[in-house]
Parts: structure tokens; C-alpha cells; sequence
């Protein structure tokens, strides 16, 4: 069994909390032959070891519960009798589409119990989006929450229906639970399937993601190290249920460390609604996408510390005017981190480091990076790739063929597709993604950089910077903005984001159009800049500029 090569890398990771360098260099991924995550580690440690009887799930605000891991323990096991008695068998294919409700977590233990492959989806989904899933998926069972019931109309009578609340054709989910002790129908290989993600897809289709029972669960003890997770911590982690972050740091992260999975439910997010939870429910560690944190120093942040000791962020780069407000209110330094659907956490700040300003940090413990150039030779800037010799524990089996299949990786290194530069001291600073960085005036653009610029202004609330087609310099940098409420998008406003812009950038860089509308997004809120380009190009070659937009050349004041 692997669960005694889990805890040992598990503890090495607690035992250098506070010492990076001694992580990094000690750090060994455990070798698995045979491991159920759900068995091995939740049942036979969390549940039936010293911390059985502490809060393994606590959920405030709508749909209030609180289970310790004993209970959650056996009420996997029951739904899993209940499943497998439905005919849930090993390696079927499960769309979970669920809000964050105590089935939720029971399911995704029963699942792995079973050895059946989970494909984890948002509630926000359409039956357009469910219809392509479950045929690339090759979904055989759904357990949805009630009110979501009729997306799956006319999807035929081929697959399992399980409800959250009762629906009418569906089977509701309490009522399928059986015996409390639940027997493995053999061993669980490592490398058997568990996960299946669709990813967000901000410049294709969505890609199929292969998660295996060793990636995810055992890939996650160096995102438990970043988060700066101890047992019996109390970690609040503001995500949706259906993508990966979700899994990350409320699912396996905070359970490899054996602290409590901590959650705000609010029908829509609340900002002070966020910071007084944190407060009464002894949040001790905390991590929230750079969006979350932009609105929470909105706030009097200051009353609401309460007994946090780690804060983290990910999703995107945060911008360092919010890190430095937050050290100054609270007295605390935000974390960041970057990973992929595709991986686990692969470079941050780490406990007792020092952040560096504008990046995003070092190296994760058993991650070994490159910044690789087109031709696969190692440069100062370049793409960030994971070296495939042999591959790390958190890394995918590979991306799921239209056929079924897996298509292995292979070649020098996982390429993630981000840029990325490295200073001398190991600091990692993020460019953008490969697809969105360009050349303006033969220059090199990072969007980012100048993104990072413009929501610094009082009057922007979110920014995309892309290439606008010109005829003297091929392309210029243009900035489409979400202006914060009541900014009116007229000429003063504009005149003041071109100014801010001037005093900030090198000439080379500055954005010389400004557009405010709405962003086109994915489904989990990325901002599709290749929906912008497209734009850009179709008006250059129509002659046409934006409505609404502004150039530099329109204010005379500015020359």
C-alpha cells in the first residue's frame, strides 16, 4: 500500500515548513505502486487516527453543515454501496455538477472508493456545454443538484441519474446509501484514472485533462507546503466547484495536511461579507484569486484579521500596489502561486520566504523548470516547461484523444504554454501566455505588464491588453477596460487612464487605444484575449475603429 510513502513525503513537507531551501533539496516524490487516495490516506489516517473527530468540512452562510472525517468516512462508504448497487463500476466516467454541499465531498470519496473516473463540472454549464462533455466524457452516470435537473432533458435514458434534492426521473442521493462498511473490489492502481477536466479554453476548444489516482492526490502535498497548511489549520479557499482550484486547495491540499476544508457559501460573492467570515470561523489560512482580493481591499480590512496566518493567491499575477495594502493593514505578506489545470502547484512563495515584488516565486519542491525558447534551448525568457526525465508526480497522464485514448507525453519537457523570465535568484516573473504576448513596433509586449498599470487607476476595474492592426507600426498596444461603477467612459476619463499610463511606461509600451466595454470570458471567468484580437483585426481590415474608442491622437494635450 502507498499511504506509508505518501505520509513520509507528507511530513518531510511539515517538518521544513519555514526552510524552502531544505524542501527543495530534500523533497522526494513518493514512489506508488498501489494507492486509493479516499482508502489509503482519508479513511485509514484522517478518519481513523487523532484528528477522526475534528471538523473535516465546515460550510457557513447557505446550506450550513459541519462533518468531522469519521463522518465524512462513512458516509462515502455508504454512498459508494448505494453507487456500486446502481451499477457504478471501476473506471466509469461521473459528471459531478454540484454547488458546495456536503454531497459534493462524499461523492468525490465515493468515486475514488469505487475506482470510478470523476469529471468534475460548474453548475454554470449549459446543456450545450453538458451535450459536448458528456460525449467527449463518455459520462455513464450524473449526480447533479436538483435544480439543475432539466439541462440533462433530452439526453436520452443511457446513463445513471442522481440527485441532490429531490427530481422527478432522478434517484435522490440519501436515498441510495447502504452499509457503512464498504470493500473494495480489488486494489487501485496509481496510475488508474481518477480525474477528468475540461479545461476553460481561452483561445481553443477545451482540452480533456487525465488526472490519475497518484497526480492529483500525492501531487498535491507541495500545494499543501505552498498554502503553509498544519493539521488542524482551518483553510478558506474561494473557488467554484467543477475546476481545478477547487480541487487543489478544498479537496486534497488541506486534507493531505489534516486541517479542516473551510467554506463562505453566498449566493453571490460578498467582499465584507468574506472578511467577517474569515474572522468568526478562525480562518488560519487563506487563499482567494487576484479578482477576490482587489475587492477585499475595498474594505476596512482591518477589524477582520482575526486568527490568519497564511495568505495566498493564484489564478493570475496579483499586482503588487494590493500585496503591499494588504502587508500594510494587516501586517501579512500575500503568497502567490502558479499551476495549471494540467499540474499542481509548479512555482510560489513559499512559508518564510521573501517575496520579491512583481514576481511570482521559486521552484516548487520536486519540480524541475526550464524557460525553453522554440528550438528547446534554455533562455533568460521563454516558455515555462517541466523536464519529462523523469516526469513529476503532479503532472497529468496526458490530455484525453478524441479516440479515448491518452496521448503520452514525450520529448525533452511538458511545455505549459506560459512565459516566464528568471532572475539570477531563482525569482520567477510571469510574461503572459505564449498566444498573448506580441511584438509592437518590433518591441515585445507583455499584456500583463500593462494590465498590471491600468487597474492600478482608480477608475478601472478590470483590463485585457491586445494588438490593434496599424499601418506605420503593424501593431500597437490597445487596452479594452471594465471601468469601475459610476466612471463614465467619455473623454476626461480617458484623458486621465492615457496620462496614468505615461508617467508609468516606457514609451515602447504605453497602450495608445482605450476601449471600455465588457470582457468576453470562459465559463470560469478567464478573459478570452483572443476574442479581442479577432476584433481588432476585423475592423482594421473593414477600416473601422471601436465605438467608444479612444486614441492617443485625439488629445492634443497629450504631444
Amino acid at each position: 500500500m502507498g499511504n506509508a510513502a505518501f505520509r513520509q513525503a507528507r511530513d518531510l513537507l511539515l517538518a521544513h515548513r519555514g526552510d524552502y531551501a531544505a524542501a527543495h533539496r530534500e523533497f522526494r516524490w513518493p514512489r506508488l505502486d498501489r494507492f486509493n487516495y479516499a482508502l489509503d490516506w482519508f479513511d485509514a489516517e484522517l478518519a481513523a487516527g487523532p484528528l477522526a473527530h475534528a471538523p473535516a468540512l465546515r460550510i457557513v452562510g447557505e446550506g450550513a453543515a459541519s462533518r468531522s472525517f469519521a463522518e465524512l468516512s462513512i458516509e462515502s462508504s455508504r454512498l459508494a454501496n448505494g453507487l456500486r448497487a446502481l451499477g457504478v463500476r471501476r473506471g466509469d466516467r461521473i459528471l459531478l455538477m454540484l454547488g458546495n454541499v456536503v454531497p459534493l465531498w462524499e461523492a468525490m470519496l465515493a468515486a475514488m472508493k469505487l475506482g470510478a473516473v470523476v469529471i468534475p463540472a460548474t453548475t454554470l454549464l449549459t446543456p450545450a456545454d453538458l451535450a459536448d462533455r458528456f460525449a467527449r466524457g463518455r459520462v455513464r452516470h450524473v449526480v447533479a443538484g436538483a435544480a439543475d435537473t432539466p439541462k440533462f432533458a433530452g439526453f436520452g435514458e443511457g446513463f445513471t441519474r442522481i440527485s441532490v434534492g429531490e427530481a422527478p426521473g432522478w434517484t435522490e442521493i440519501e436515498s441510495i446509501k447502504a452499509g457503512s462498511t464498504f470493500d473494495p473490489e480489488g486494489e487501485t492502481r496509481a496510475t488508474d484514472p481518477l480525474l477528468l477536466y475540461f479545461t476553460s479554453g481561452t483561445t481553443a476548444k477545451p482540452k480533456l485533462v487525465l488526472h490519475d489516482q497518484q497526480s492529483y492526490p500525492a501531487g498535491h502535498l507541495v500545494t499543501m507546503y505552498w498554502l503553509g497548511l498544519q493539521p488542524g489549520d482551518v483553510h478558506l479557499n474561494i473557488s467554484s466547484p467543477g475546476w481545478a482550484k477547487h480541487a487543489w486547495s478544498c479537496f486534497f491540499a488541506p486534507w493531505n495536511a489534516g486541517a479542516t476544508v473551510f467554506v463562505n457559501n453566498q449566493p453571490r460573492f460578498d467582499a465584507r461579507g468574506t472578511l467577517e467570515a474569515i474572522a468568526a470561523g478562525g480562518v488560519t489560512t487563506f487563499c482567494a484569486p487576484p479578482t477576490v482580493w482587489r475587492m477585499l481591499v475595498q474594505q476596512d480590512m482591518a477589524p477582520h484579521r482575526g486568527a490568519l496566518r497564511e495568505l495566498c493567491s493564484a489564478g493570475e499575477p496579483l499586482n503588487p500596489e494590493v500585496i503591499e495594502h494588504v502587508r500594510k493593514v494587516w501586517g501579512m505578506t500575500i503568497r502567490e502561486g502558479y499551476g495549471q489545470t494540467e499540474t499542481t502547484l509548479q512555482i510560489g512563495y513559499f512559508p518564510g520566504q521573501i517575496v520579491k515584488p512583481g514576481c511570482m516565486g521559486h521552484e516548487a519542491p520536486g519540480y524541475r523548470i526550464r524557460l525553453l525558447d522554440p528550438e528547446d534551448r534554455e533562455v533568460a525568457e521563454g516558455e515555462i516547461a517541466l523536464l519529462l526525465d523523469p516526469p513529476p508526480l503532479g503532472l497529468m497522464r496526458g490530455y484525453q484523444r478524441e479516440d479515448g485514448g491518452v496521448a503520452a507525453m514525450t520529448g525533452l519537457a511538458y511545455r505549459t504554454g506560459d512565459v516566464a523570465s528568471r532572475d539570477a535568484e531563482g525569482h520567477f516573473t510571469y510574461v503572459g501566455r505564449a498566444d498573448d504576448v506580441f511584438k509592437a513596433s518590433d518591441y515585445r509586449i507583455s499584456p500583463f505588464e500593462l494590465e498590471s498599470v491600468l487597474v492600478e487607476h482608480e477608475a478601472v476595474m478590470e483590463a485585457a491588453v491586445v494588438p490593434a492592426p496599424d499601418a506605420l507600426r503593424l501593431a500597437v498596444p490597445k487596452a479594452f477596460v471594465v471601468l469601475a461603477p459610476g466612471v463614465e467612459p467619455g473623454r476626461e476619463t480617458m484623458l486621465s487612464l492615457f496620462r496614468h499610463l505615461r508617467e508609468r511606461l516606457a514609451p515602447y509600451k504605453r497602450v495608445r487605444r482605450i476601449e471600455a466595454c465588457d470582457l468576453p470570458k470562459t465559463i470560469s471567468g478567464k478573459i478570452r484575449r483572443v476574442e479581442l484580437r479577432r476584433l481588432e483585426e476585423e475592423r482594421f481590415r473593414a477600416g473601422l475603429r471601436g465605438e467608444g474608442e479612444f486614441r492617443e491622437e485625439d488629445f492634443p494635450e497629450l504631444a
